[in-house]
């Protein structure tokens, strides 16, 4: 059998085993590994979700008084024909209302959106033709995952009205704004400052004035423009009319007319209010037992909600907007005003990768001990090594391609461990044996160990490659979701295979050397413990009569047939399970007509039964205006929640290391007395 082995012509991956056998590439190879993994794991950004590429375009047609019936015949229809007409729209969703259309276009799962936004323009465009007379303008914008805002700031004061709230939001979000990396901001709640006109009926009839005068009379005093170009001492000067109107005194000096040279001015006719604009909506915030601070009032409140730029580190950008704000909180705010940080995705993101990653140290060290119990310490290094270094190349690879760091990304890894010790520990016991039993000197016998389960090696991995390939079949919203798996599995299982090809017979063999038995040049009996050779034969040995064979199989098949029962029957399928968020959403939409005040008293039951759940930290109660939107609220197109009868609630619960009960069991305990 020795002569046998020696005149055997090495193939290229032996060859490669005996190059990383005799030289420095192991070391070099790991080293290498290490530090690609740690730049990946401090350089790839992190987030909750992987990035989901899927097109949306919202159009908004404007068509003042029309009826909803109107606008569908007029404008929905004619402009769903036409949207069907792009190349790659799998979707297209439309809502008919008085005065206005809104149209979404949705494409397939991995088109371009810059591109898809171009089509749907480029089809408007090519169409102006046929636009209904009185449509006034329309709207085309995209939808993207990165709309979501990361972070929310709310601010409240018991003293403070919500137009002062506002005022000073605006001012935190004018500083807030210059911060690298925010894509979107958007102030929510409060009421902005306007000034209003209120006519005297009476004194414009008595002065023969109209509505109308008032308007030419303000768009006149209200046009900045250059009229012509004077010269002097060789310089060009601009000159320009007036500067416009500036505050609500110059407003109300306007001049009307002049007539018989008696001049009118707008105070004349008049009433100008310089103050909030008209209630639409209610903002409110309160706190609930959870709170580390507990205040039993609910008061006016507004958020502030900040989006990240694509590809950017979540984590990252939340912590710089979030100490920025605590900063400007301290040097610009009222000492009665205070901020809420009541949505941070960059810190969940980061636990929950932190938590993946501590469960993946966990389930390494668990792989390591048990075989060090089962073959020995060098074995176990060996294997021990082998996991983080395919681990790391992984990573690395994640981040080379712009991957991002995320919980799918993560559970892959997790759920690969079990696949990425098989190579290692194959060639590692064998390399053992082979050593052990003396029959060659112990860098020729690591070779042969190789050789010897080189195939099954090599086809596991490939049937590990070929299981996970339908996975990157996937339709829809659920396939660049899962892709991090698709992806992350097979590559993880081909960096083991590498890795067990490479540095695991080096390591092997420097470790067990020294545990070479004498070869004696005559048969050499298997060194495999004899306890496990009679449990083996013990358990295997019945089954290899044919009688016993069938009753086996046909057992495994009763129990596969079983289970694909329970599956279709009893259990409910679900892509992923439920997970325990420390936020809830709770939706209230009263009966069409129903008045804003209505809505807000109904709204503010809620909370007040809110504010005494155990483990409700905060809430923020949106009446008339959509609250800041999440993931699900970015597909149903939450956004557009901004009827009278329409509010949300926003409730953060304690975190899930400080309660019992997960969020979805808080959220089916919370409906039961609604």
């Amino acid at each position: 059998m020795i002569q046998e082995t020696t005149t055997r012509r090495p193939g290229f991956i032996i060859n490669t085993v005996r190059h990383f056998l005799t030289g420095p590439l192991s070391a070099i190879f790991i080293a290498l590994a290490v530090i690609l993994g740690l730049m990946a794991i401090f350089l790839t950004p992190r987030e909750e979700e992987p990035q989901i590429v899927v097109p949306m375009v919202d159009i908004q047609v404007n068509f003042p008084g029309h009826s909803p019936a109107e606008v569908e015949q007029l404008v929905t229809v004619p402009l769903e024909r036409l949207l069907w007409q792009v190349d790659g729209v799998e979707h297209v969703y439309s809502i008919s209302r008085r005065d206005a259309a809104f149209v979404t276009v949705r494409f397939y799962v991995g088109q371009d959106r810059d591109r898809s936004m171009v089509k749907v323009r480029d089809k408007i465009d090519e169409n102006l033709n046929i636009v209904p007379d009185g449509v006034k303008d329309w709207l085309i914008s995209s939808v993207q995952i990165d709309d979501v805002p990361i972070v929310s700031l709310t601010l409240y004061s018991p003293q403070r009205t919500p137009y002062e709230l506002r005022r000073m939001a605006e001012e935190l979000k004018s500083r807030l704004d210059s911060l690298r990396d925010i894509s979107r901001t958007a102030i929510i709640g409060g009421y902005r400052r306007e000034i209003s006109i209120e006519p005297d009926i009476d004194s414009m009839s008595a002065r023969k004035i109209s509505l109308a005068d008032i308007l030419t009379a303000l768009h006149r005093n209200n046009t900045v423009t250059t009229v012509g170009k004077s010269y002097k001492d060789g310089h060009e000067v601009n000159i320009l009319t007036a500067h416009g109107l500036m505050n609500a005194g110059q407003i109300a000096k306007t001049v009307i007319n002049a007539p018989d040279g008696r001049i009118v001015r707008l105070e004349d006719i008049a009433k100008i209010i310089d103050g909030p604009e008209e209630q639409t909506s209610y903002v409110n915030t309160g706190f609930g037992p959870a709170a580390k601070n507990k205040e039993d009032m609910i008061y006016p409140a507004v958020t502030l909600a900040f989006s990240k730029k694509k590809g950017t580190n979540a984590v990252e950008v939340a912590q710089n907007i979030i100490s920025r704000a605590t900063e400007l909180e301290r040097k610009i705010l009222p000492d009665d005003v205070k901020i809420t940080v009541t949505r941070n995705y960059g810190k969940t993101a980061d636990d929950k990768v932190n938590d993946l990653i501590s469960g993946m140290i966990f389930a390494i060290l668990t792989v390591v001990i048990l075989i060090t119990v089962t073959m020995g310490w060098r074995e176990g290094t060996v294997v021990g090594l082998a996991v983080p270094v395919s681990f790391a190349l992984a990573l690395f690879v994640n981040y080379a391609f712009g991957f991002t760091i995320n919980r799918v990304t993560l559970f892959a890894l997790i759920l690969s461990l079990g696949l990425v010790v098989d190579d290692p520990i194959t060639n590692v016991d064998n390399i053992q044996r082979h050593i052990r039993m003396g029959r060659q000197n112990p860098f020729e016998a690591t070779l042969e160990a190789v050789r010897e389960v080189l195939p099954p090696v090599i086809m596991s991995t490939l049937a590990i490659i070929i299981s996970f390939t339908p996975m990157f079949f996937i339709t829809g919203m659920m396939g660049p979701y899962m892709g991090p798996m698709a992806i992350n599995v097979p590559l993880t299982v081909t960096f083991s295979t590498v890795c067990a090809l490479t540095f695991v017979p080096w390591l092997s063999y420097r470790l067990l050397k020294n545990k070479a038995g004498n070869p004696t040049g005559g048969a050499v009996e298997d060194v495999t413990p004899q306890w496990i050779r009679k449990t083996y034969a013990f358990l295997i040995s019945p089954f290899l009569k044919t009688r016993n064979a069938v009753i086996l199989l046909a057992g495994v098949l009763l129990l596969v047939l079983g289970a694909t029962a329970l599956m279709l029957l009893e259990v409910p399928l679900k892509m992923l399970p439920f997970d325990n968020k420390n936020e809830l959403q709770l939706i209230v939409k009263m009966p069409e007509g129903s008045t804003l005040e209505k809505t807000a008293d109904v709204t503010r039951e809620l909370e007040k039964y809110l504010s005494r759940v155990n483990e409700v930290e905060n809430f923020q109660g949106y009446v008339g205006i959509n609250a800041p939107i999440d993931f699900n609220g970015l597909v149903r197109h939450y956004g557009m929640r901004r009827n009278s009868n329409q509010a949300d609630i926003r409730v953060n619960l304690a975190d899930k290391t400080s309660r019992k009960e997960q969020s979805h069991a808080i959220a089916l305990r919370l409906r039961k007395p609604l």
